[in-house]
């Protein structure tokens, strides 16, 4: 099953919008966006197939953290992983 999984990193300083054009391209390729420019995180938005919200959590945060180092982002910790899955998304539309 496919999930969105949303990650974000908070640090000590104010990211800069070059820094999260690096981290977008970093995640492209694995139907990834990014957004954290002028705040003090950075986060990304991944796609992933898993059997579980658990299991799509440590795949897209391994993934994120490959983006994070590739895109020469600051180190910090994850604060925040939320995930939805493709069945939740059609149930919303259906709402």
């Amino acid at each position: 099953m496919k999930f969105s999984v949303s990650v974000y990193a908070e640090g000590n300083r104010i990211i800069e919008l070059d820094e999260i054009v690096e981290l977008a391209d970093a995640v492209a390729h694995i139907g990834g966006i990014a957004s954290g420019a002028g705040s003090m995180a950075y986060g990304a938005q991944i796609v992933v197939d898993a059997e579980n919200s658990d299991e799509a959590v440590e795949i897209a945060i391994a993934k994120f953290t490959e983006a994070v180092e590739q895109a020469k982002l600051p180190d910090w910790p994850i604060t925040k992983a939320e995930t939805i899955s493709e069945i939740d998304d059609l149930e919303e539309l259906e709402e």
